[in-house]
């Protein structure tokens, strides 16, 4: 842009009214960058899930509520079924209260249905001959500084047969997911479930769910109702469906993410608006013998409105880049220190995309009646000061 020095000079003309307008530019882009980063999470949920062909069979009224090991050996046996099996989960606390750890627990065949997760064949096989090992995942092990070889004890609110509620593991593996969209589950740590199902005190002989996996995707329907009526009328009705479509499920069981978004970046763009266009509106009013000159010399009425505009996008746009890459910046260290399970996802070019285009709309709407303004000023009037 051939006036961008004298657009740069009108901008910082008055520093610190600048400095403090840009500052609110900033922490406006700040919230909007983590919030949309929070909304994205949600909205994503359950998209990039490589395992078409695996259903889920849980609970009908509630996910969670125990289920009859017997309809293992039944899932099987339904057509178009290739394989089955079955988990139960629950939190422990690793030391301190606060450091709250999944647990789940597997049967011996559960990850021959997930070959997607990297496991060391020496530490799948120590996972399954060893009755106390465990699993965790990479993000989990460097959280807490464990490595293989190491005893975990967790806190757990899952009494034991022998009264006590200390669960302890030994670490015999890591596990690693490569797939972005699936990386809270490396924070799960996972255990046998014949150690998890004879040291229990209550609910044995029940699951919480079974993982299914079918011969052909386009038959996942019919197959699934197929599941589902073998409890059908009895006390433990179930339902069955794709692992992508869980996930989203949670994620919405979370209320309208968007709206809740929407709501608050609609109320912090409106006052930023406010707060830039009468920026905008005083920095033309204390220019209009400026203008005026613009015009004597020549300055066309499209370049002023391409002046006023452009000083109101520039400011836009540089507090708005400013702010995305300070929540970038959070982001990320969020994400290091609490770990995948922070429903967040990193500053993704499709957020700065909407940021930037959102700061461009902000800066033509604000300036748009200054700029008018500018353009209808007659020479005389605009001298004079009037």
């Amino acid at each position: 842009m051939k006036f961008l020095e004298l657009i740069w000079a009108a901008l910082f003309r008055h520093k610190i009214r600048t400095a403090f307008t840009l500052a609110s530019i900033v922490a406006a882009f700040l919230l909007f960058g983590l919030l949309d980063s929070v909304r994205s999470a949600f909205v994503h949920a359950g998209e990039g899930v490589p395992g078409a062909d695996r259903l889920i069979t849980a609970a009908k009224l509630k996910f969670g509520i125990p289920l009859p090991e017997s309809l293992h050996a039944r899932i099987q046996a339904v057509p178009g079924v290739v394989g089955a099996s079955y988990g139960s989960g629950f939190y422990g606390t690793y030391q301190d209260p606060k450091n709250f750890v999944p647990v789940e627990a597997y049967e011996p065949h559960y990850l021959d249905l997930y070959p997607e997760w990297y496991i060391p064949a020496s530490q799948r096989e120590a996972f399954r001959s060893t009755r106390t090992g465990a699993l965790a995942g990479e993000t989990l092990m460097k959280k807490y500084n464990w490595k293989v070889g190491d005893k975990i004890s967790l806190q757990t609110e899952v009494p034991q047969v022998d009264g006590s509620s200390t669960w302890t593991f030994d670490l015999v593996g890591i596990y690693r997911i490569d797939n972005p969209n699936l990386k809270s589950m490396e924070g799960i740590l996972y255990m046998n479930w014949d150690y998890y199902d004879e040291a229990r005190l209550s609910d044995k002989g029940t699951v919480t769910w079974y993982t299914v996996k079918v011969e052909d995707v386009d038959r996942s329907d019919p197959i699934a109702q197929a599941i589902d009526a073998l409890s059908a009328n009895s006390d433990h009705e179930t339902r069955t469906q794709s692992e992508a479509a869980l996930y989203a499920e949670w994620g919405r069981q979370f209320a309208d993410v968007g709206l809740i978004v929407g709501s608050i970046m609609g109320a912090v763009f409106f006052t930023l608006i406010l707060l830039t266009g009468n920026t905008m509106a005083q920095a033309v009013r204390e220019r209009v013998p400026e203008l005026g000159i613009l015009k004597t010399i020549g300055f066309s009425r499209r370049s002023i409105m391409g002046l006023v505009l452009g000083e109101s996008v520039l400011l836009l746009v540089l507090g708005s880049v400013v702010g995305l890459a300070l929540a970038a910046v959070v982001t990320s260290v969020l994400r290091s220190t609490m770990g995948p399970s922070l429903p967040m996802l990193p500053i993704a070019e499709d957020i700065w995309l909407r940021g930037v285009i959102a700061a461009i709309v902000v800066g033509l709407l604000v300036a748009a009646l200054p700029a008018w303004r500018g353009v209808r000023l007659r020479i005389v009037d605009a001298l004079s000061g009037r």
